[in-house]
């Protein structure tokens, strides 16, 4: 039988959730809101892609998640709610890189694949993959000017993809620059890595896990009038 597995994506403003089953999307439920409501909309998404596939939760075989890099607050909603959710059903964790599958959104024969999210001023949490998405550059939290990602443009077409794409387009002009807009990590590349990481038994401790979060979180000190 082919593993079910849900998939929860909270790492941005886009609250993200797929049933899959052998890797196929059977039901995608997400909303690209401009502001961060996972902690309402969440566990509403996860009731409704388990009707619409008519999957009761206790069946499915496995939880993923979205592990970062991203939002502090969505990554922590996020986590909660799949490790809740593995604790109550017994069921094993399965985590996937966020800039992983944001570029499984882009797809090439050739060049490679910057999957970005915007962090702090100009700066973005980004990677590196080629057209076959074997990462070939680690995820960094990386300051942008005009010579960033200048060594792969040089050599072919870089597909740039994730709300890091609006402030690197008005820094950089290259004829090989790619830019997918309007794009953000989606549960529904997810189901495929689950699938592959299911299959070898890639799972978390469910206990012990936390987010990737890159950064460590700074709080904003509230002005005191």
């Amino acid at each position: 039988m082919s593993p079910v597995i849900l998939s929860i994506e909270t790492a941005t403003t886009n609250c993200s959730v797929s049933l899959s089953k052998g890797g196929k999307t059977l039901v995608l439920k997400e909303d690209y809101d401009t502001s961060y409501s996972h902690a309402e909309r969440l566990h509403v998404y996860i009731d409704t892609v388990l009707k619409e596939a008519e999957v009761s939760l206790d069946t499915i075989d496995a939880i993923a998640i979205s592990k970062g890099p991203g939002s502090y607050t969505g990554l922590r909603i996020g986590v909660s709610a799949a490790k809740g959710l593995c604790f109550a059903l017994n069921k094993p964790l399965i985590s996937i890189a966020t800039l992983e599958a944001l570029a499984h959104q882009v797809k090439s024969d050739s060049g490679v694949i910057v999957p970005m999210l915007d962090a702090r001023r100009m700066e973005v949490y980004s990677a590196v993959f080629d057209a076959n998405y074997n990462q070939i550059r680690a995820t960094e939290a990386q300051v942008l000017d005009e010579t960033a990602f200048s060594s792969y443009l040089e050599k072919g077409k870089v597909y740039f993809i994730g709300n890091g794409v609006e402030k690197t387009k008005a820094l950089i002009s290259h004829p090989n620059a790619v830019f997918v807009e309007n794009k953000l990590p989606s549960a529904n590349e997810m189901g495929l890595l689950a699938f592959n990481k299911y299959k070898i038994s890639d799972t978390e401790d469910v206990a012990y896990f936390e987010p990737y979060y890159l950064k460590d979180f700074v709080a904003i000190k509230p002005n005191k009038n």
